[in-house]
């Protein structure tokens, strides 16, 4: 949905809860302009000598109960205002990450993490204050602005007023004019802190390298290069802030000034008495402020206008893997059909895979062995449609896996990647990833099957125990097996992948697990990409790749016998055992 429909849906929704806020705020301006009146009548109470004791608390007692409704009306209609503007930031959020679950994993190689998380948290932050504090200025701005002008151009004096106005009213287009130069020199005083922090983790990491090169000089003098064009900006925006610092108590100065004398002559000549002057000079405090807000709501709403771009051009990203409009649905069974697939990805002229075609028919082992680069997890990658494949080339039981629903053919296949990434949570959670809750009974067994158990029955605090940023508290090995109890707990699933998973495992662990996959999958079809031969020998079907071409294809006595690349290979890793033993 584009933002700007999302924020007109918002408001229509919400009118109402708006409109209660915009009087709420209305009302509590109403109150604050009658303290300086109220001021101004005890004043003159004092100066005609009617001044008593119950005087006294009457007007004390009048300017309590002022302060007290101004204080519920406006912490009412601003807590409302408030409330609104992070519902709206909530929504943008989560229609945000909504579309980017709908973006295909390519987008995400295309793009860097920070600058996503940048839209997520500072644009929608922007948009949320402009729609919560901005509107909130804007209103109390607005009211405050015109009571008090109805208040010293109908009490006190109509000429005072207009004369007095003139310096403030100078004040909104000093903030338009210099705001955005502040803004601008902000940001590039930010992106050098940015770069100096970049700098300096770089050579915090590089630390053992810099030393043992001898290259500490070198590194100080880029280093202060960076620091020095951090003090270069900053010396400008100082200078900037300063200017704009002084302008708008200059102008509220004079304004005052021009009150003062012009308002003390007419208190001189007896044209208005001398509470009426009091109660002005605060007025005139009072349109300051005003005017101030509306200077940097305007610049607000400009920011928010740059931050509803750029989330506007996120939302216009199509997702370009989509589902049929007519998606086939049955009872799946498992059986996998590559047929003459032939692919390159995006912009490249070389064909990832050519004309590969296999059968991986419902309960059987597929095994998938070939140099680096050969077009093994390309062929995963279209198995689990992270990649459009021609159509017809790739079939789920019979069926193209471009006429089913993604979350239909992401459910029957369980996946453990190469890295086997691990979110920052507990262990419970990351076996559970795919389960709506953490059955602990369900993450044991996974576990076990997983060879993972006794690992997590020695943490100090089991299933619940942290496990860092990325898995880091676990070993290599460790966290292969954590992932695969993940893709285990995901028993419905008709598939199981496993990209190259068991590398970080020793071979007594890695026999224990294939046994245990044996059993516990059961007809269920399983495929196994791995450099690691060992881990393929009792597959039902080994198939060799190499520049994207089926070159070998077999049983493991039958690679061993063609004596090509797998044969290699095993003699290889065997440390030369004769290839038919």
């Amino acid at each position: 949905m584009n933002p700007k429909e999302i924020m007109r849906s918002f408001f229509l929704h919400r009118k109402w809860s708006y409109l209660i806020a915009i009087v709420s705020i209305a009302v509590a301006e109403f109150f604050q302009v009658q303290i300086p009146h109220v001021l101004g009548r005890f004043i003159n109470q004092l100066k005609a000598g009617h001044a008593t004791e119950h005087v006294v608390l009457k007007f004390a007692l009048e300017l309590v109960i002022i302060a007290a409704c101004y204080v519920v009306a406006f912490g009412f209609g601003q807590l409302r205002v408030g409330r609104l503007g992070r519902t709206l930031e909530f929504e943008l959020r989560q229609t945000l990450f909504a579309h980017w679950e709908t973006l295909s994993s390519r987008y995400f190689q295309q793009h860097s993490v920070g600058d996503l998380l940048n839209h997520t948290l500072n644009d929608v932050n922007v948009v949320r204050q402009a729609m919560s504090q901005g509107m909130n200025q804007v209103t109390q701005a607005l009211f405050l602005f015109i009571a008090t002008l109805y208040m010293t151009i109908h009490t006190i004096n109509l000429g005072l007023t207009l004369v007095s106005l003139i310096p403030i009213l100078l004040i909104p287009l000093v903030i338009v004019v210099v705001g955005p130069q502040v803004r601008t020199r902000s940001r590039r005083v930010q992106e050098a802190l940015s770069d100096m922090s970049e700098r300096a983790e770089e050579s915090f990491q590089a630390m053992q390298l810099i030393k043992a090169t001898s290259n500490e000089s070198v590194e100080l003098g880029r280093f202060r290069l960076l620091v020095d064009e951090i003090v270069s900006r900053q010396m400008h925006l100082v200078q900037l802030n300063t200017l704009f610092q002084a302008a708008l108590p200059l102008l509220s100065g004079i304004s005052f000034v021009v009150g003062l004398v012009y308002g003390g002559d007419l208190v001189i000549h007896n044209q208005i008495s001398l509470g009426s002057f009091v109660a002005f000079t605060a007025y005139l405090s009072m349109l300051v402020q005003p005017l101030l807000q509306f200077g940097f709501v305007i610049n607000m709403f400009q920011n928010a206008s740059a931050s509803m771009l750029r989330i506007e051009v996120l939302l216009a990203v199509e997702p370009d893997i989509t589902d049929p409009e007519h998606p086939v649905e049955k009872a799946w069974e498992g059986e996998i059909q590559i047929r003459h697939l032939t692919f390159q990805y995006p912009g490249s002229n070389v064909k990832a895979l050519d004309d590969v075609s296999i059968t991986v028919p419902k309960g059987t082992t597929l095994g998938i062995v070939g140099r680096t680069g050969a077009g093994k997890t390309t062929l995963l990658n279209l198995i689990l449609r992270d990649y459009d494949p021609p159509l017809n080339t790739v079939l789920f039981d019979k069926t193209d896996i471009r006429e089913m629903r993604l979350s239909d053919l992401r459910e029957l296949i369980a996946y453990v990647p190469q890295d086997g990434f691990l979110f920052s949570t507990t262990i419970g959670h990351n076996i559970a990833f795919s389960q709506p809750v953490v059955e602990p009974q369900a993450v044991e067994q996974a576990a076990s099957q997983s060879r993972i158990l006794e690992t997590i029955q020695s943490m100090p605090e089991g299933i619940d125990t942290q496990i860092g940023e990325r898995g880091i508290m676990l070993s290599g090995g460790q966290r292969q097996r954590t992932a695969i109890a993940r893709a285990l707990i995901k028993s419905e699933a008709k598939v199981l992948i496993l990209d190259d998973s068991l590398s970080a495992v020793d071979t007594n662990t890695e026999t224990e697990i294939l046994r245990v996959l044996r059993q516990v999958r059961g007809q269920k079809t399983t495929i196994i990409v791995a450099h690691r031969l060992s881990a393929l020998r009792d597959a039902d079907w080994i198939i060799v790749l190499d520049k994207g071409s089926v070159v070998e294809s077999g049983v493991h006595q039958d690679l061993l016998r063609q004596n090509g690349i797998y044969a290699n290979l095993f003699r290889i890793q065997t440390g030369g055992e004769p290839a038919h033993g």
